[in-house]
């Protein structure tokens, strides 16, 4: 009996000492609140993340603060001070990439974006370094995605004028941009394997955010219990890692001496030249991934901007008009409009950067990893602490917009008219994480806004007098489906 109530007051000893280490631990951190509260305020929000949620969250908390159970800790930083401080200041600090129960069940800790150490340093240095050999800003890419715009044209055109959805058509154009990039040939419309992409593609966009995507992310150990829709999670994995190694087998049946045509022919190359060299970490399984990560994150969020572009320019017609006519009085109405012309329109290049602001796909950038003990803004940040910079808070930020909550293109213009960038759109992140396609989605935005605007006025259908601006539920924040009508210009 005595050995009983021995046992039992060490484990009371054991648990008060584990509590009072937990409790010291979180002095450390920024103040905060348990994940459970987080999700208890997702489910009172109809299982929807909303874009401000994190910002009102920080108006209770801080502009720093902790999200945390218990065996995680996470801090989100909002306003553009304390961003700039974690993604630029100490942009070392903070380079790593946080591997999350589902990112490690999925993907693992391989590619460009999922990497990290040496891995994550050679591989993005070989990114960067190829993306521009393949025209990262040069005619050669600038000519497929104008092609590609052209097509888009020709699509809308056999709508006759009638309404439309036009998400499909933008997720398809995009993915072909990004397979053009990647496998140097673009699919038809109906092809089978390209249908099959996207939708896989598809399903992994629509399934981040919901809630059994953070269901599995606080508690993964529930996950054997739970069927759910995990399974097509591994089944849309799969499907693009199949699409990837068959294009990389045949690939390496046509690759001829040196001469490459796209991303895979040149990391094949890689892979042969480095294949002597210990310290390299170029291989196959590295090349699907990446290739899987390029599919993935250069057509959702290109794509969902693209359909907010239609939607507020039908909402706007003044603007849609303003555009329109400053394309005229640039290059008049049959001349094309080259990427290296954009200056020359300072107005429409307002406008597409303001979509961007007021219409953010990404409620928050890319999330980082601390790989060593840091100081931040007074606080203890250590190694291993996943952080969330929250970029909602500075696009709506009152102290830096004139009218946040407003749709307006005068946010990028000063009192000449000049087109004025901002280094507070932080749409593409910042710091040695920065999105590595960033010129790529540029250059997409400003051919497909220009291209479409040139050929056609685009208006809600008859009798369509509101449209509902909230976006729809998901980790990228694509519009609620709508109709439009495209009607063709005289020129």
């Amino acid at each position: 009996m005595w050995i009983r109530a021995i046992l039992v007051a060490v484990l009371v000893c054991l648990l008060i000492l584990y509590f009072l280490k937990r409790l010291q631990t979180q002095k450390k951190y920024p103040p905060g609140i348990p994940l459970y509260v987080t999700l208890v305020k997702f489910i009172q929000a109809g299982f929807r993340i909303q874009p401000d949620s994190l910002t009102k969250l920080a108006k209770e908390y801080g502009a720093i603060y902790t999200v945390w159970d218990y065996n995680m800790r996470a801090i989100v930083v909002s306003g553009y001070e304390g961003i700039k401080e974690v993604l630029i200041k100490h942009s070392e600090e903070f380079s790593g990439r946080p591997v999350t129960p589902l990112s490690r069940a999925v993907v693992g800790d391989k590619g460009i974006v999922a990497s990290n150490g040496h891995i994550w340093e050679q591989q993005r240095k070989f990114g960067l370094v190829t993306l521009r050999k393949l025209g990262m800003g040069k005619k050669s890419l600038q000519r497929q995605i104008e092609d590609l715009a052209l097509q888009l044209v020709e699509t809308f055109a056999r709508e006759n004028g009638q309404p439309f959805d036009p998400s499909v058509h933008f997720f398809s154009s995009v993915a072909k941009v990004i397979c053009a990039l990647v496998f140097g040939h673009q699919f038809s419309a109906d092809d089978e394997e390209f249908l099959k992409l996207m939708q896989a593609l598809n399903f992994g966009v629509h399934f981040g955010g919901t809630f059994f995507h953070l269901l599995y992310e606080a508690a993964p150990w529930l996950m054997k219990h739970i069927k759910g829709p995990y399974k097509e999670v591994y089944a849309a994995a799969d499907v693009i890692f199949a699409q990837a190694r068959k294009e990389i087998e045949m690939h390496k049946t046509k690759l001829a001496g040196n001469d490459p045509q796209d991303f895979i022919d040149y990391y094949l190359l890689q892979i042969e030249e480095s294949k002597n060299d210990p310290t390299s970490t170029y291989d196959t399984e590295t090349l699907v991934h990446c290739i899987s990560e390029f599919l993935f994150g250069g057509t959702e969020t290109v794509s969902a901007t693209l359909q907010w572009v239609l939607l507020l320019m039908v909402l706007h017609p003044d603007i849609q008009e303003k555009v329109q006519k400053e394309m005229e009085d640039a290059f008049g109405s049959s001349r094309s409009i080259n990427y290296e012309d954009r200056k020359k329109l300072p107005y429409t290049l307002a406008v597409i950067n303001e979509i961007q602001r007021f219409k953010c796909v990404l409620l928050v950038s890319t999330p980082r990893e601390c790989i060593k003990d840091v100081t931040v803004f007074g606080f203890h940040i250590p190694k291993g602490t996943i952080t969330i910079p929250n970029v909602h808070s500075v696009l709506y930020d009152s102290k830096i917009w004139e009218t946040p909550q407003k749709f307006n293109p005068n946010h990028f213009l000063d009192k000449d008219g000049k087109f004025v960038a901002r280094e507070e759109l932080l749409i593409f992140g910042a710091g040695a994480r920065e999105c590595l396609a960033k010129n790529m989605a540029q250059m997409e935005l400003f051919y497909f806004f220009t291209i479409l605007l040139k050929a056609f006025t685009f208006k809600l259908p008859e009798g369509v007098t509101e449209v509902n601006l909230d976006p729809a539920g998901g980790v990228i924040f694509y519009p609620q489906h709508y109709k439009i009508c495209a009607l063709p210009r005289v020129h």
